[in-house]
Formats: structure tokens, sequence, C-alpha cells
């Protein structure tokens, strides 16, 4: 479907930046500064706003701060010109039918759909040739919308689904039984699951699952999490009858994922404490009495399992392989087995891989882009998957017989299409493709490349309306990540859509620090190098003032979590280079992140503040402890959750404190604090679009962006 005119006028301002801003009237809402100064190392770390570290839930000054803050940054924004109008269209341009990549259980197909503008998405089901129907609805289950359907996975029959329940956006699930035939909620209830997967047993009794105890106090979702378990759960049966499948008390920062064999055979485990070290575990299903084993033990290198045959295991490793190989290990072998060569580092590095219908299916990331080639089993290449474009492939999920699978593809222009896949033929059809209501040909994508201050050629997609008229600079908003190894790769987003539809370019840099060339891009990013993600990213943004698609007066940057510290550090370091920056769910304090829940898994990035040096490298960049006075800051939107529990809102807190208590320049510095929700996943729609109007608005009012009408 084409623009249409008479549902939405956008036009362009002058190049000029905007005259008057809507003023803040008023001076910030008081925040009591603390005499809190630490003294590791022999270091002085003044921490004047600790007492922002309280749980907002239970702690009444934290609230009362909260409150203040919340009216404060939503009286601003609400005058912000062509707000009403930018959500009016963001919902517009939502409100298509989506989908998930399906899961194939016996003769029964699963998956996921939003009709449209549904806070959460649905789950159905399909017997056969017959037509869909719903099998789990999550709409109901809180007035709010802010009640999720999470992790899920249906047995290997068909029969069951095991389903997880996300609550206001936390970490935590509580994990549910539902027969499929009848569509009756079983009366089982398994509670305090945490960073796991479900994996159903091959006999379709029950499932495993990891679980950590039950947290102590009022600390639920700010304190840390030890010891996780991995349980074996029966259907029907009362969780106090779990039975204890792996456990690791003597290494308690480890973290398990979970899978079970295409084949039923083995449960495959995989443990890190710093999401860069990995070890594999296997247990042997079939063997009576088998208990878990260490096959490949804790190490530097990133593991996968790609699938199962017989008696061999074949693993993605980055062991001798920045870019990651294949090896085949023999899970019967005593001790540690020998892995065998199967498929070779190539130039690309692997983002996936499985085996449909006895051949591979390896996901390969070039230059950040999907490309899918097929290998036999003895590792023998046999072509490639034909994709759509330059875009995103995920999906093919492991089905070692039968021949047919199903993946999404995705890019800056184009929504997710699913494409069923049939191995034998090597050819795609779709299988659900969304009606969106805009035109993906009337948008265009690039790939540029910009060489960062040491030399190295760093990758960005830059992506706008076609004919975009970009002589005197578009306004234009800059996104990164750069961390944990994970690739930035092309995606679709309703608000990077509407950001181009005014007139607006989305610019999206592939930062060292992430996945997109293998382990060694990942490692010149982490630890004491982390200054080279900084770095590329303001070489990113040079390069977009320097070629003219834009000026430093009309350049906001954005990212979450990982990406919300990069722009936090980025915005200390280089004020003067942008006219907005938008830090999101941000890692803010750099001393004391490993104090609360997830933050000790960051480790193997961000170092440990517990070690001199990695501390001392951690505050020359730390974005709570560099603020700078006396510098002209841009204007900076902070968001956070109230109840993210990976990523605690008190690094924002602090962070947003201190730069309203600095003396950085008369423009505003907000901070805007969502309800019910956590770090991103189950956010629902109508809490998306509220709070990407307010970020669209905020960006094109500061950038000179004329406002829609």
């Amino acid at each position: 479907m084409t623009f249409r005119s008479v549902l939405f006028s956008m036009a362009l301002l002058s190049t000029a930046a905007p005259a008057t801003p809507p003023q803040t009237a008023a001076p910030y809402p008081a925040t009591e500064r603390g005499t809190t100064v630490e003294h590791p190392f022999g270091l002085s770390i003044p921490d004047p706003y600790r007492w922002l570290e309280g749980d907002v839930r239970t702690d009444a000054k934290v609230r009362a701060w909260v409150d203040g803050q919340s009216r404060f940054t939503e009286a601003y924004l609400a005058t912000l010109p062509g707000r009403d109008a930018i959500k009016a269209r963001l919902t517009q341009l939502w409100n298509f039918e989506k989908f998930a990549v399906p899961q194939r259980r016996g003769e029964r197909l699963f998956y996921r759909r939003n009709s449209g503008l549904q806070n959460q998405y649905v789950l159905y089901v399909q017997d056969g040739a017959g037509a869909p129907r719903v099998l789990i609805d999550p709409n109901p289950w809180s007035q709010d919308g802010a009640t999720a359907l999470a992790e899920w996975d249906a047995s290997p029959d068909g029969r069951y689904v095991a389903y997880g329940v996300q609550e206001g956006g936390t970490d935590w699930r509580t994990f549910h039984v539902v027969d499929v035939a009848s569509g009756k909620l079983l009366p089982d209830a398994v509670e305090w699951g945490k960073y796991t997967n479900i994996s159903w047993k091959g006999d379709g009794s029950g499932f495993f699952y990891g679980r950590y105890a039950k947290p102590e106090g009022e600390h639920l979702y700010t304190s840390g999490t030890l010891d996780q378990r991995i349980y074996f759960h029966k259907v029907g049966t009362p969780q106090s009858a779990d039975s204890l499948v792996y456990a690791t008390p003597d290494r308690p920062k480890l973290t398990h994922s979970l899978h079970v064999s295409a084949d039923g055979r083995w449960l495959t485990i995989l443990s890190t404490e710093d999401d860069v070290k990995t070890e594999l575990v296997a247990l042997d299903l079939a063997k009576a009495g088998a208990t878990p084993r260490i096959l490949i033990p804790y190490g530097d290198h990133e593991l996968q399992v790609a699938g199962t045959a017989g008696d061999r295991l074949f693993v993605v490793t980055t062991e001798g392989a920045p870019r990651k190989r294949i090896v085949s290990l023999d899970g019967t072998a005593p001790g540690h087995p020998e892995a065998s060569p199967l498929i070779a580092e190539g130039a690309g590095t692997i983002d996936s891989a499985s085996i449909v219908g006895g051949r591979f299916l390896v996901v390969t990331m070039e230059d950040a882009k999907s490309v899918v080639r097929r290998f036999a089993l003895d590792g023998t290449t046999q072509g490639m998957v034909a994709l759509p474009g330059i875009g995103t492939a995920a999906g093919f999920a492991e089905d070692e017989d039968a021949p047919v699978t199903y993946y999404s593809f995705a890019s800056y222009n184009r929504p997710a299409t699913i494409y069923r896949y049939d191995a034998v033929a090597n050819a795609s059809t779709v299988f659900k493709a969304p009606q969106a209501p805009f035109d993906p040909g009337q948008y265009e994508v690039t790939q540029v490349f910009n060489t960062s201050k040491d030399g190295t050629r760093v990758p960005m997609f830059v992506a706008h309306r076609r004919g975009l008229d970009l002589s005197a600079g578009a306004s234009t908003l800059l996104y990164g990540y750069g961390g944990f190894n994970i690739p930035v790769l092309p995606a679709f987003s309703v608000a990077w859509l509407d950001w181009m539809e005014m007139g607006g370019v989305i610019a999206v840099a592939n930062l060292r620090g992430g996945g997109e060339y293998g382990k060694a891009w990942h490692d010149a990013g982490k630890l004491l190098h982390k200054q080279n993600v900084f770095d590329d990213f303001i070489a990113a943004a040079e390069y977009l003032v320097s070629t003219g698609i834009t000026r430093k007066d009309r350049l906001v940057i954005n990212g979450g979590s990982n990406g919300g510290l990069l722009v936090g550090a980025v915005t200390n370091q280089r004020p003067d280079l942008f006219a907005a920056a938008i830090p999101q769910v941000g890692v803010m304090d750099m001393a004391r992140f490993t104090n609360w829940t997830a933050g000790r898994f960051w480790t193997g990035d961000y170092g440990d503040p517990a070690k001199a040096d990695e501390l001392a490298y951690n505050l020359t960049y730390s974005p709570y402890h560099t603020i700078r006075n006396g510098a002209a800051y841009p204007a900076i939107l902070v968001t956070t959750a109230d109840t993210d529990d990976r990523v605690v809102p008190a690094h924002s807190f602090k962070y947003a404190a201190a730069l309203q208590a600095a003396e950085i320049g008369p423009k505003p510095h907000l901070i805007r604090i969502e309800t019910r929700a956590g770090h991103g996943s189950g956010k629902p729609t109508s809490k998306a679009i509220e709070e990407y109007a307010d970020i669209l608005a905020f960006a094109a009012y500061w950038t000179g962006m004329a406002p829609p009408r």
C-alpha cells in the first residue's frame, strides 16, 4: 500500500534550528545531594546520589523523586510541537498484521500473531490443514496490557504447550501448561524461573527449565541472583516434586541455557558467568542412570549446539576460529571428547546453525548482512539459500528428519515476512506476509564504511526516503550498541519508519564490541579496549556530518542498554557533536553495576570493578562520573522503567540527577520513567507507542525537523 496524503501530511522546516525551544518554565525538581565518597584502591569516587539506588516500589523517598521527575518531564514533552500527530501516525503505521516464526510439532503448527495494535502477541495453533485457532491470548491477563506471554515451547507430539508469564516487564517467570486439544489450562505452576528457556523431554512427559531459589526480603527486582539450577517438571505434578537435573553450587555465578535435541536423546546445557566464557554439558537421556557431564570445559570460547546425529553432537565454536567453525564430538567418548573439524571458518561470521532434513543450514553474517549456506552432515558444501535481498534471516529451527522449516526475513524498509523453506528443493515460499500501510519501495538502504580513530574500517547502514534532498543535511538519528558480541543486523522498526517518513535519516553503526565480524571484533571493544566502541561511534557521527548527510545541529544519537551506556559516554566525550541524545535503559554507573541483578554477567565486557585497573579504566568513561561541567551539552532525554530488573533504573536515576545538577547549558536534560515495564521485552504496544511518540517528538524538535500536521 502506498502512502496516503489524506491520512498524514508532512513537511520539512527550513534547515534553521528551532528559534524558541519549549521552556522548562521552572528549575528541575529538587534532588538531595549526599556526601558519599568511596576510596577503593586509593581512588576518590563521589557518589552523591547513592540514595537513588533504593527500590522505587518500596522506598518512599525514591518514589517521591520519581513522581516529581515524571510530572516535570510529562509537562515538558506535552509542549513539543507535533507530538500528538506523531503518536497518531505511529498508531497508523503500527496497525498491520504481524507474525513470528512458527514451530512445528507433530501435525500441529504453532505461531504468534498480532492483529495490529494488540498489546501482546497471541499464540495460535493450526491442526494440519485446518484453520488456525487461538491457544493462548495474554491480552486479557491485565488491564494495562503489561502481562506478557514470554518463553514457550510445545511438546514433541504437540499435545501440550509450556509457557512463561512475564509480569510488568520483569525477568522473573512463572511457567504454566496448557492442553492443546481442549485449550484447558492445567494446574501446573512453576515459579522463580529467570534467564531460562523451556525444553521438553522427547516423550512429552515434562520439560526442563532453570530456576533460582525464592528471593528473600523486599528486593525482588534489585538483588543479585546466584546458583541457578536445572530441574525437570513432570506434567500434572506440583513443583515441589520437580527433580534436580544439574547444579553448580561450587560455581554459583554460572547461568545455564538448555536444549533437548530433536531426536530426544541429548539434553545439552551451555553455562557461562560473564557472557564470554562458555562450557558445554550433556546428558544422555536414553541411557538409564546417566548423569550430566562436561564435554567442553569452561574457557574463552563461544559455543552453540547446532544439532545431533546419534552419538555425535555438532558444535559451533570460536575455538581456533574467531569467526566460528563447526566441529563434531562423540558424546559417548570418555572424558572430554576430541573435537573433529567439520565446517571450517569462512569469510563470514556464523550467527546460527541447525540441522533440517539431514543437512546443515548455516546462517552467517557478511558485512552485517545475512547469508545462508547449506552443508551435508559430513561438511560438504551444498550451495546457498536464496534470500529476498539485503537484510536479516532468522529461524531455521532444528528438525533432523523433516525437510521443512520456517524463517523470517526483515530489513530497515520491510517488516518481517515469514517463509516456509523446503530443504530438499532448496526453495522458499511465503507463509505469512504483512500487509503494511506503507510502500517499502519508497525507501532506500545503503551500506557505507567509515574509518575510526585507529584506522579500523567500520560499516554503517543508512536508510531514508527515496529521493530525499540531502543537500542541506537532514535530521539524522544515529543508533549504536557495540557490546557483548551482539551483532546489530538490519531490522524493521515502526518508529524508524515514522522518522524516515517525516524526512529523517536512520543510520545504524556496526561498532566494535559487537559480533558482526566474530571474536576479534568483539574483543576489540571490551574490557580495556572499550574506548574503541566510543571512537567508532564518534567516527560514524563525523562521517555523517562530513559527507553532508546531516549537520551537528541536526544529529541525534540513540541506543539502549549497553547502547545507553554508549550514548551517555559519547555525549560526555563530544557534547559539541550532537543536537540531542537519547540513552535508553542504560548502564550508567560503571563503578557499581555488579551490585545489582544481572550486573555480574557483564564483567566479561566491562571488567570487574573489584579489580584496580579495570575500575580505574571504567571511571574514564562511566557516564555518571564523567559529566563535564562548563561544556555546552545537547538536549538529553533519558528513558528507563521502574520494573527493569536487568539494568536497574538506579543507573538512569543517578545519571539524570547528575545531569540536572551540572552546569552544562540551558537545553533540557530530562528523564522519562515508564511504569510496569522492564528492560524492553513484554512491553505492551500502547506503552511502546507512547514512548516512541515522546522520543521522536523530542528528537524532531531538537534537530530542526518540522512537526507533522
